[in-house]
């Protein structure tokens, strides 16, 4: 099955291709540094994560640009409440937003533009644009953007322009035209960071900024461009309006966007008292069941956050973590002729899974589906172990190992270490209990059950008993199994 993506442009999903073959431009918004990436942040980043890694999965290569606003209302008033500059504010938190999206797991960017240094190249585009007719500076000094110039105002969000009201990060000045008008260039403030311009001093405008470092970094039209959805209006649709004005032609030929994140149901809000920052979630949990949790749910549909899911996760990852250790042990210690029957049917439930897995990826990164199908696996795995009692085919119980690591690997899972490395004191354990004389701690281990194995069999319970509780003072314990015993951390 080919890939196929939605675009929430043409409200369809159709076949991908990029522009260039096999190799993906992609732009993804990223965060405005005024304040720590909460978590609805992260579901939009390990979103477009995924996006990125089945891309290259699938043989692509992809060149991914991710911003940093560092210029915007937000960080001028923190900053003044801070009694630091914009500078120092911004280097503080865009510091901290790559730290968590390197403990999120997510890949860093191919490039990571910061707006400030792109001054140059937004003003170009600001003067194409008056040059065409599509901008004016109005009375209060700010260049503003002529929406009703613009014919195809509303396609991407899906709004009648008559209906529009100005949107949320949208001021409206006495000196624009229409109140619909977005600003491109702001005329200087007392007390703001500001550049020189032709029209005088000032700094852009949100929306300029991304679409002059898209073209900047990727040319136009662009293959992706993504965020959440609650970017796609007013700040997707007016990077396209200018971005298609100035060098008209399309600005994105696919645009994505993330549903929205809910903890308990409701809206996260700080005056809810249900706000949480990454930091603060990883602190107690793991990434790599932050992902899970959050690929449990299609992209583009809203996700429902909740602690009790999240320990959920966490419990699911150590069971998948298991059955793939499992596997791979059954495979090193097999025992007695293998059912044939029994291995093909696990044969099948691999090719099977590998198939479903890669469908529903390649349906529109289909996680939830994906995630569904490997589930369906993982008990299909354990089942097997379960019924071939140690008489397993090493080659095909392998391949399952390597479907398991393979699905979590391309979804930025990091499968939690089931085997715990043995401590140092297991082998003067072996020394004193199994006379062992070497300074191998898996030798030991082996020495202590072998030993144990022998105490056992000749019905000497003291000293088996003895070993097996000296090994659990060291917070070890003895694992019987088909293919023979283990010693493991409790």
């Amino acid at each position: 099955m080919a890939l196929s993506i939605y675009s929430t442009l043409s409200r369809t999903q159709a076949p991908f291709a990029p522009i260039e073959p096999n190799h993906v431009r992609m732009y993804v918004c990223g965060v405005t540094v005024y304040d720590y990436c909460h978590i609805g942040h992260g579901r939009t980043f390990v979103a477009f994560d995924v996006v990125r890694r089945w891309l290259e999965a699938s043989g692509m290569k992809v060149t991914f640009v991710r911003n940093i606003t560092d210029v915007d209302d937000k960080i001028i008033r923190r900053a003044a409440e801070r009694g630091i500059t914009t500078t120092e504010l911004t280097e503080e938190f865009g510091r901290a937003m790559q730290e968590d999206m390197l403990a999120l797991g997510c890949l860093a960017p191919t490039h990571e533009p910061r707006a400030t240094d792109y001054i140059p190249e937004m003003l170009g585009l600001i003067e194409k644009l008056e040059q065409k007719g599509y901008a004016y500076q109005g009375s209060d000094g700010d260049v503003d953007f002529a929406v009703r110039k613009f014919e195809n105002y509303g396609r991407l969000s899906g709004k009648s322009i008559d209906d529009l009201q100005s949107g949320a990060r949208v001021d409206v000045a006495a000196g624009k035209r229409d109140p619909l008008d977005f600003a491109l260039w702001k005329a200087a403030k007392p007390g703001e960071p500001s550049w020189k311009s032709p029209w005088g001093e000032g700094r852009p405008g949100w929306h300029t900024e991304c679409a002059a470092m898209v073209h900047r970094y990727l040319g136009v039209p662009i293959d992706i461009h993504g965020g959440g959805s609650d970017l796609a209006f007013p700040h997707h649709e007016n990077e396209c309006a200018q971005a298609t004005c100035a060098w008209h032609q399309g600005f994105s030929n696919t645009w994505m966007h993330t549903g929205m994140l809910l903890v308990n149901g409701e809206k996260m809000s700080k005056s809810l008292g249900n706000f949480f920052t990454l930091e603060e979630v990883l602190e107690k949990h793991s990434a790599a069941a932050l992902r899970l949790l959050m690929l449990q749910t299609h992209y583009r549909s809203p996700l429902d956050f909740s602690f009790e899911r999240l320990e959920g996760a966490e419990s699911s990852l150590v069971r998948i973590a298991g059955t793939a250790q499992n596997l791979r042990w059954a495979a090193a210690h097999a025992t007695g002729e293998p059912d044939a029957a029994l291995a093909q049917k696990l044969a099948d439930a691999v090719a099977a899974a590998d198939a479903e897995f890669k469908a529903c990826m390649n349906d529109d990164f289909n996680t939830a589906g994906a995630l569904g199908a490997f589930f369906g696996f993982i008990t299909e795995a354990n089942s097997y172990l379960d019924a071939a009692d140690g008489a397993v085919n090493a080659e095909v119980v392998v391949a399952a190992a390597e479907f398991i690591e393979r699905s979590m690997d391309v979804l930025g899972i990091e499968l939690p270490e089931q085997e715990a490395e043995l401590p140092v004191e297991i082998i003067a354990l072996a020394a004193e209990r199994a006379g062992y004389a070497g300074d191998d701690t898996a030798e030991a281990a082996e020495a202590l059950i072998a030993a144990r194995a022998e105490a056992r069999a000749a019905k000497d319970w003291a000293v088996a008993d003895a070993i097996r509780d000296a090994l659990g003072e060291l917070g070890l314990v003895v694992e019987d199994t088909a293919a023979g015993a283990r010693v493991k951390a409790k």
